[in-house]
């Protein structure tokens, strides 16, 4: 009886519920964001150097990472509700630290703390709407979180912007203060708490392997287009990473209790899902990268500027993700989720034609369609990630979802971002030998990126820095063309292995037995 009450009441509360896990993940995703806008601030004030300010950012994503599947499967075991509510006490006072840091070592520091609040707390909001909502309103709720993720990515260049054009840098990480402060309260109160009613031995080793080669590979990743690809630590990482990999998946299939069930992977459904949300990271987060420089260094607009414009983007895709549920229920998840791959490749059609001086109301109407098929990949590929697996293990389920998305996201932007960067130098330095009088240190210079070269023609005479600037901004919109191209192409591929892989409608969900993981 009583827990019939108490199961009425957390489905009377669910929405409440979705509030204030809807807070938990804004301030997770801006945080991720916003930093960015304070750089050349933090590098200012604080003394960083070009490394330590890459350290700023990529130790909270490699923390972040490398947690993931660790945190995901403790919220199953311990309740996902203690796992959040501790994840974001320790993001909020990680917050309050960074923001008292005076030198840059200081600051990474406590970035790699506020890694570990996040790593707590992503994971365990989807497993708990997973657990809060039941099946016929899942995907809406999903939905929802999908596109606050959106929303969030938007918002941080904005917030940051305005923070430091009107505060310090500090508030940067004081504002997550108060937003903490009221998602700890009211989740104490609105949170139902959950966790796997036949929890397992905590897979120690495999705990420790997962870490590793995840925090191997997105440190290879990030620095392999910092380093080059056949510098050795790049190499070493990798290759750890690889072997780190190799040794989890073997100990996970012999272990008794593994933390990750392989055997999660031989439903269609569960595969098909991970698959679509590596996909739609990988063609989108290098693009992203690449959008960002175009709106700054060929556009001219300013940090705040791009931020702002890049809103039809956020908005998007919380319409696309938020209403993919009720498409979903009547075409079924495979068609949704290629409608969006295929929507997604005919917007990139039309990017690679941009040109240096495009109209905004032309990109940001792109923009919006750009978001609104994203929200048709992500929200229906995360519902069916989530749908696939038993609800006792879904902390583990939304880990898998983050990691895959992240990493994906990783090698995008480190293999795209690489292309472009090649492509940009390559164009540059032939189209440069029509412009006569420029210094060969300034040639040099300016054909290490668009933004280097921007920044160079400020201090050059007018005539010299039209021509500096005209030949930049062309060999970057050259080299995005081809970016484009490749991008659009990942999403044809995408949509044809989610055709041939993805089963329309939820199969039933079997119980898992000892160390077989999923049946479906």
């Amino acid at each position: 009886m009583v827990a019939a009450v108490n199961q009425s009441k957390e489905y009377r509360m669910r929405w409440w519920t979705l509030l204030v896990i809807a807070i938990s993940v804004l301030v997770v995703v801006l945080d991720s964001t916003i930093v960015n806008i304070a750089l050349p601030t933090l590098q200012r004030e604080l003394g960083a150097t070009f490394s330590d300010l890459q350290w700023m950012i990529n130790i909270y994503i490699m923390i972040f990472a490398a947690l993931m599947l660790t945190t995901g499967s403790l919220g199953d075991r311990v309740g996902r509700k203690k796992m959040l509510q501790l994840g974001i006490l320790i993001f909020g006072v990680s917050s309050f630290f960074a923001s008292l840091a005076d030198t840059p070592s200081g600051l990474i520091l406590w970035r790699a703390f506020m890694g570990v609040g996040g790593a707590m707390m992503l994971p365990a909001t989807l497993a708990i709407i997973t657990n809060t909502f039941p099946r016929e309103e899942r995907g809406k709720a999903i939905g929802v979180w999908a596109g606050l993720n959106g929303i969030g990515i938007a918002l941080g260049p904005i917030i940051g912007g305005l923070i430091i054009a009107n505060l310090n840098w500090n508030w940067i990480f004081l504002v997550n203060i108060p937003i903490t402060v009221i998602a700890l309260i009211a989740g104490w109160f609105l949170i139902p708490e959950s966790h796997d009613p036949n929890p397992k031995k905590l897979d120690i080793p495999g705990t420790i392997l997962s870490s590793i080669a995840l925090a191997l590979l997105v440190f290879g990743l990030i620095k392999g287009s910092d380093w080059g690809w056949t510098d050795i630590g790049v190499l070493s990482s990798l290759a750890g990473a690889i072997i780190a990999g190799f040794v989890f998946i073997i100990w996970e299939r012999k272990t008794e209790n593994p933390m990750l069930e392989i055997g999660f992977f031989k439903s269609a459904r569960f595969s098909a899902g991970v698959f679509s949300v590596s996909v739609m990271a990988l063609a989108m987060i290098g693009i992203t990268f690449g959008l960002t420089l175009y709106m700054q260094f060929v556009n001219g607009y300013s940090a705040l500027e791009t931020g702002v414009r890049f809103v039809p983007l956020a908005l998007g895709i919380f319409i696309g993700a938020g209403s993919s549920d009720k498409i979903v229920e009547k075409v079924g998840t495979t068609k949704v989720i290629t409608v969006g791959y295929l929507g997604t490749a005919i917007a990139l059609l039309i990017a690679s034609f941009w040109e240096v001086n495009t109209a905004y109301w032309q990109l940001g109407t792109l923009f919006f369609l750009f978001g609104f098929f994203l929200g048709y990949i992500a929200a229906p590929a995360t519902t069916a990630v989530m749908g696939a697996l038993p609800e006792a293990r879904a902390g583990i389920g939304s880990a898998m979802n983050t990691v895959s998305r992240m990493v994906a996201g990783s090698i995008g932007v480190a293999s795209l971002g690489s292309i472009l960067s090649s492509l940009y130098t390559s164009n540059f330095n032939y189209g440069i030998t029509a412009v006569a009088g420029l210094p060969a240190e300034v040639i040099e210079a300016s054909s290490e990126s668009v933004g280097a070269a921007v920044t160079i023609a400020e201090g050059l005479p007018p005539v010299a820095s039209e021509a500096l600037l005209q030949v930049a901004r062309n060999s970057f919109m050259d080299a995005w063309q081809v970016m484009a191209f490749i991008s659009l192409s990942i999403c044809f591929v995408g949509a044809l292995i989610v055709v041939k892989m993805m089963p329309a409608k939820h199969g039933p969900v079997a119980e898992l037995a000892p160390n077989t993981g999923a049946r479906r």
